[in-house]
């Protein structure tokens, strides 16, 4: 039996040596296919694995609280972001002094982002985020200053802290202190300019090389006295007392709320599934369109193979004439389809993850390595080497051999 293979394997490799220009171009189409799905999945994981890295970096021991219970996943939760975006958040202002007041606790920032015209020497970009929040983010997000100094108590609230890829955007330098830049139409002094991150995927939600920050006294004032808390970050003293800390948050908010649990409390890597999940539905979605060219492909492979058949029935015949079983004629074609399309896959893997290091040039993260997303080429090509090589192989394998053996070339 294993000779018997062997057998097939060789001559499933000379039937397509014999051919190699039709081999090749049929072996296309589930290239092309596999590379995009594998471009697909590489790039998506590497965005995905950016919060998660971030969350690492900053030591392990940090905490979000956001508004509403975080249950929705991939699509539903894809859908609910317009809605969301108006909602009124069910953070309050007592949140952050409770928070505060826990022991474990080193830092509380909250954030409230607003949006609204940014204008310099130039104009903004539409939609340029401003942060309304507190001297502590500084430390809470370990963010670093390229110049100036960060928000102070001390200070005017009219002191404004901007990203250095927004100060080109509007000064055309990132050279901005003491410059002055208008929000919603008030003027704000920059006392600092923000190092340059290049992370605009983050767990706050918010670009800070494009950002403006200002103390959240200045914030309420643009958002006509209304305290909008969409975030509040909580760094603890150790990780040892994180899931402790997380507890008495809980509680902390459920008695501000009147028992309503309205509000979700995340560490680790519950921060970052939100975003990982929403990576993984929009994925999941455009994998399944590029997954058309692996049906184009698949037919490819089937069209080629019926005309093997047909070109080698005097083949067939004499295989049979000799004691050939059905199963042998339908083994030695399937893995013959199996050839062109495994060898489809592992061509498509490897081009797709160049694709991948290709466009993650222009991106701020690189593709992800994982053995899910080698697997599921291999499992990919191999299903359309099945489907669409096995009605190929058992039209050949019902051929009658009196009347294949009549058949001359």
């Amino acid at each position: 039996m294993r000779l018997l293979i062997f057998n097939h394997i060789q001559n499933a490799r000379d039937s397509l040596r014999s051919n190699k220009g039709r081999s090749f171009l049929t072996m296309v189409g589930i290239t092309i296919g596999v590379a995009s799905i594998t471009t697909i999945l590489a790039l998506s994981g590497g965005a995905s694995q950016i919060v998660r890295t971030q969350i690492d970096e900053l030591g392990g021991n940090v905490a979000v609280v956001r508004p509403g219970q975080v249950e929705l996943a991939g699509l539903d939760q894809l859908a609910q972001l317009p809605s969301q975006q108006f909602a009124t958040s069910s953070l309050i202002d007592s949140d952050i002094q409770s928070i505060k007041r826990i022991d474990g606790v080193q830092v509380v920032a909250p954030l409230m982002i607003i949006t609204g015209a940014v204008k310099g020497e130039d104009d903004a970009p539409k939609n340029t985020p401003i942060i309304a929040t507190t001297p502590e983010l500084e430390q809470a997000n370990q963010l670093e200053l390229r110049d100036g100094q960060f928000l102070d108590p001390e200070l005017k609230i009219t002191t404004a802290v901007i990203g250095p890829q927004l100060a080109v955007n509007v000064f055309g330098t990132e050279a901005a202190i003491g410059k002055t830049i208008t929000l919603r139409g008030e003027a704000h002094t920059i006392i600092g300019v923000l190092e340059r991150t290049n992370t605009p995927i983050n767990y706050n939600g918010v670009d800070f090389d494009n950002a403006v920050i200002v103390s959240r006294d200045s914030g309420r004032i643009m958002n006509q006295g209304v305290s909008q808390i969409q975030q509040i970050n909580v760094r603890t003293e150790s990780v040892a007392v994180l899931d402790e800390v997380i507890t008495d948050i809980n509680q902390a908010l459920l008695r501000n709320h009147y028992g309503e649990p309205d509000f979700s409390v995340l560490s680790g890597a519950d921060i970052a599934q939100p975003t990982s999940e929403l990576f993984a539905a929009i994925a999941g979605v455009t994998a399944a369109i590029a997954a058309i060219s692996l049906i184009v492909g698949g037919i490819g492979v089937m069209n080629i193979m019926l005309v093997s058949v047909a070109e080698r029935t005097r083949e067939i015949g004499i295989r049979k004439a000799v004691g050939a079983s059905n199963s042998d004629i339908v083994s030695q074609f399937l893995i013959e389809s199996l050839f062109l399309s495994v060898g489809g896959g592992v061509a498509g893997y490897i081009i797709g993850y160049l694709l991948a290091f290709g466009i993650s040039t222009f991106l701020t993260f690189e593709p992800i390595f994982s053995w899910e997303i080698a697997a599921v080429a291999i499992v990919v090509s191999l299903v359309v080497g099945v489907l669409f090589g096995l009605y190929p192989a058992v039209r050949a394998a019902r051929k009658d051999p009196i009347s294949a053996l009549r058949q001359y070339d």
